[in-house]
């Protein structure tokens, strides 16, 4: 998963609405819900074990019936299907075992119905409009929602008008004089979000808490635009997972952003070969670019990476952590975390810069730059040296 798991624990990593955490958590509300990573992922979110926990695999997305097998795990059981365990049930002393993998404390228990996992993160892009319904009837189930503006036209409704049930707004947001189209799923709108006048936006579709869409926007099914995000243009079938501008015009297809990233003005992303041929995509475990079965595949972008305005990128491109692009051509389709430059060349984006460009981001958003994201940004520049020592 990465380069998004070089600065988040994957179960931070957000899929349809919710990430795959706050899915877990939203079954086992009664619970803490926190997730085991990396020590130096850890420090910046926290951990936190009890006498009696859950670990669940956070590959991992749940639905009732495994729901169901996951809490009539008893202590010192695991779930497994075919080998791959599922989850578990210890004391904060299987930390170490869960971590390794080193289930062998563990009495198994099988399970054998199909379950959705996230391995790669090319599958965001594949399952993210069903992630979108399966969250929306999470959120919304037995709740009411706020009224509609008259202005708001939802498209279809003269002919079914059961259509605004597929349309959730949350208390605080504003929307006037826009678009809303649930003929193809259900469009959810979070908290003090704001759509703009003019906005076209077709479900399944999801506007997170206080993200704000520019006018004139198009929104297309299978997108997230995540917490605080700041979305023009035209974006299909991609995810954004929070904290993040795509402010102007220009197309954003079927890709993956981070934290705190940033599309200069008209800047595109090429979703489809030429000669329609399946996408390949920069593998970090196996370090060479593999075939992901998937015919349209865009930009996978990792946090605190930003391209300057009329920036395109071809098919299938991997942008890492704190990168800067610009210039005129298509830059590389793997781009290493830690770079300034484009497609005359590149060179290292220092530490010292890349962290002041990082705090000066989070604090438009009033959210402060700490010691936890400093060191992790200097683990990640540590991991990433290996992919910078050949420039060009």
């Amino acid at each position: 998963m990465l380069p998004l798991t070089y600065t988040r624990p994957q179960g931070e990593i957000r899929c349809g609405i919710l990430t795959v955490k706050e899915k877990w958590k939203h079954y086992f509300s009664d619970l803490e819900a926190s997730c085991l990573s990396l020590d130096i992922i850890n420090k910046k979110y926290p951990l936190n074990l009890g006498d009696d926990n859950l670990y669940v695999s956070a590959s991992v997305l749940p639905d009732k019936a495994l729901v169901r097998a996951v809490s009539a795990l008893g202590k010192n059981e695991l779930l497994q299907s075919q080998g791959e365990v599922i989850a578990a049930r210890g004391g904060a002393s299987s930390k170490t075992g869960v971590l390794n993998n080193d289930f062998s404390a563990f009495s198994p228990v099988n399970y054998s119905e199909a379950y959705q996992t996230i391995e790669k993160t090319f599958h965001l892009i594949s399952i993210n409009q069903n992630e979108i319904r399966s969250d929306f009837e999470l959120l919304t189930n037995g709740r009411q929602t706020k009224t509609l503006s008259e202005t708001v036209v939802v498209v279809g409704a003269h002919k079914n008008p059961l259509l605004v049930n597929q349309i959730f707004i949350e208390e605080g947001a504003e929307l006037e004089h826009c678009y809303l189209n649930p003929q193809g799923g259900p469009i959810y709108i979070g908290k003090n979000a704001k759509v703009s006048e003019g906005a076209m936006l077709r479900g399944p579709l999801a506007v997170c808490e206080s993200s704000q869409i520019s006018m004139g926007a198009k929104l297309y099914g299978g997108a997230t635009i995540g917490p605080w995000s700041k979305v023009g243009g035209e974006v299909s079938n991609s995810l954004i997972t929070g904290y993040s501008n795509k402010v102007h015009d220009g197309y954003l297809g079927d890709s993956v952003l981070g934290e705190w990233c940033n599309l200069g003005a008209d800047t595109n992303t090429s979703n489809l070969k030429n000669d329609f041929a399946i996408v390949k995509l920069w593998d970090y475990s196996l370090e060479r670019f593999v075939r992901t079965g998937l015919q349209f595949c865009g930009l996978i972008m990792g946090d605190y990476s930003r391209c300057a305005i009329n920036t395109s990128f071809n098919t299938g491109t991997v942008v890492g952590v704190g990168s800067s692009i610009f210039g005129s051509g298509f830059p590389r389709n793997f781009v290493p975390s830690f770079v300034t430059g484009g497609s005359q060349g590149y060179k290292v984006n220092g530490l010292k810069s890349a962290k002041n460009t990082a705090a000066t981001a989070m604090a438009r958003r009033h959210v402060e730059f700490n010691d936890a994201d400093a060191n992790l940004l200097n683990e990640v520049f540590e991991k990433t040296k290996k992919y910078r020592t050949s420039l060009k």
